[in-house]
């Protein structure tokens, strides 16, 4: 029995705005089903004495000395800029109806 349908997925779908063939919508359907069937085997494994995080191979972070640097002189910074306003980058508007500033 599926728990994951042919609608379940064109609804999801129709959420993120993506437009689903029946062919692509009945493929997802069973793949994610098959993802939800393997997460129920993870989730049968007895991890009681495992730590969170744990890994087979001990691996340490390696750690630097936290201290302050001077910042980079901001005409180096912008030497490369293709065009700049002052000290900033100057970028193209991404939003819509964002007044210009």
């Amino acid at each position: 029995m599926a728990r994951i349908d042919r609608e379940e997925v064109r609804r999801v779908a129709a959420l993120a705005q993506l437009s689903v063939s029946t062919e692509e919508a009945d493929r997802l359907a069973r793949d994610l089903d098959r993802m939800l069937e393997y997460v129920e085997t993870l989730n049968a494994v007895d991890t009681t004495d495992v730590e969170p995080t744990s890994h087979l191979v001990p691996s340490e972070t390696p750690m630097r000395e936290d201290r302050a640097v001077p910042a980079i002189d901001p005409e180096l910074a912008l030497a490369n800029a293709p065009e700049r306003h002052g000290f900033a980058f100057v970028v193209p508007k991404v939003l819509e109806g964002e007044d210009a500033g």
